[in-house]
C-alpha cells in the first residue's frame, strides 16, 4: 500500500490570468505573457536561488489548485473530437493535479523571479523549480503520439500552425472601447483562444450561434465565423441576462451596463 505524499508549496505564481478560460493551454501559446514567481520567505530559499541567473529557462512544477477530482479520459483541444487517456495528454485533470511548464527567466530580485511565457492561473502554488538543460531536456526527433505521428528521421512541427484571427470593424471598436474605458483586455484573450481553432469545445466554451459561433470569455460573449484557417470576430456582447445586468453593483457590472448603453446587447 502506497503512503500518501504531502507537499508544501515554496511559492506562488502571479500572472495576468484570473481563471482557466483566460489562461493559455501551453507555454508556447503564452509567449508574450509575463508573470512573477514569488517564493516564501523564512525557508532559506534565497540561498537555494544562488546561480539561477545563469539559466535562460526554468521548469516550474506546480499544483492545479482549482481542480476537483480527475478524469481517466479527456478531450484535448487538438484531438479532433476524440477523447484520449489523460496520461497521454497534458490535461490538468490528472490523478494527482501536478503541472509542469517551462518559462523564460527574465530576472531575479531577492525571492521574486520575473518570468515570461507563463501559462498558469494567477495564484498557482509552486512546488519546485528546476533549470531547463537543452542537451538533457530536448529530444527533437522524439515521437509525438496521437498529436502528430512522425516519419523516420522527420523533425516534429506543430501539427496545427494556428488560425488567423481577424476582427471586423465593429468588434475591434467594441474591444478597444472596453480596454480604454474599463481596462478589459478582451482582444488578447480572444486571439489566444481562437488561434487554437473554432471547433465547439467545452474546455474553450465555444458553442454554435445561428449561422456563426459564440465564444464565452469570462462574462463576455464573442460572436465569430470561420472560413478555412481564417477566423473573423464579428461582435462582442455582454453575457449577463437583463435582470442580472441591472440588479447588482460593482465594477464588473458597471462595465457591462455602460457597454450595453453604448453598443446595445449585441
Amino acid at each position: 500500500m502506497l503512503k500518501p505524499v504531502t507537499f508544501t508549496p515554496i511559492g506562488v505564481v502571479r500572472t495576468p490570468f484570473p481563471d482557466r478560460v483566460s489562461a493559455p493551454r501551453q507555454p508556447h501559446a503564452a509567449a508574450g505573457a509575463e508573470g512573477t514567481i514569488e517564493l516564501v520567505p523564512g525557508r532559506g530559499l534565497e540561498h537555494a536561488l544562488c546561480d539561477i541567473e545563469g539559466w535562460d529557462y526554468l521548469w516550474v512544477v506546480f499544483w492545479f489548485h482549482l481542480n476537483e477530482g480527475w478524469r481517466p479520459k479527456v478531450l484535448p483541444p487538438r484531438s479532433a473530437g476524440k477523447r484520449r487517456g489523460v496520461l497521454s495528454t497534458r490535461s490538468p485533470h490528472r490523478p494527482n493535479p501536478i503541472g509542469l511548464s517551462v518559462v523564460k527567466l527574465l530576472g531575479v530580485d531577492g525571492l521574486s523571479l520575473r518570468v515570461g511565457g507563463v501559462d498558469m492561473i494567477d495564484g498557482t502554488p509552486v512546488l519546485d523549480l528546476k533549470p531547463y538543460v537543452p542537451y538533457a531536456d530536448a529530444y527533437p526527433h522524439a515521437r509525438t503520439g496521437w498529436v502528430a505521428p512522425l516519419a523516420p528521421g522527420e523533425a516534429p512541427a506543430d501539427p496545427e500552425p494556428g488560425f488567423e484571427v481577424v476582427w471586423a470593424e465593429r468588434a475591434a471598436e467594441q474591444a478597444a472601447w472596453l480596454l480604454s474605458a474599463h481596462g478589459v483586455a478582451l482582444r488578447e484573450r480572444v486571439d489566444q483562444v481562437l488561434a487554437l481553432g473554432p471547433q465547439p469545445h467545452p474546455y474553450r466554451r465555444i458553442r454554435p450561434d445561428g449561422d456563426a459561433m459564440r465564444l464565452a470569455v469570462t462574462s463576455w460573449r464573442v460572436r465569430f465565423r470561420a472560413d478555412g484557417r481564417r477566423i473573423e470576430v464579428l461582435s462582442v456582447a455582454t453575457g449577463y441576462r437583463e435582470k442580472e445586468l441591472w440588479s447588482g453593483e460593482g465594477p464588473e457590472l458597471a462595465a457591462h451596463r455602460s457597454f450595453v448603453e453604448k453598443f446595445g446587447r449585441g
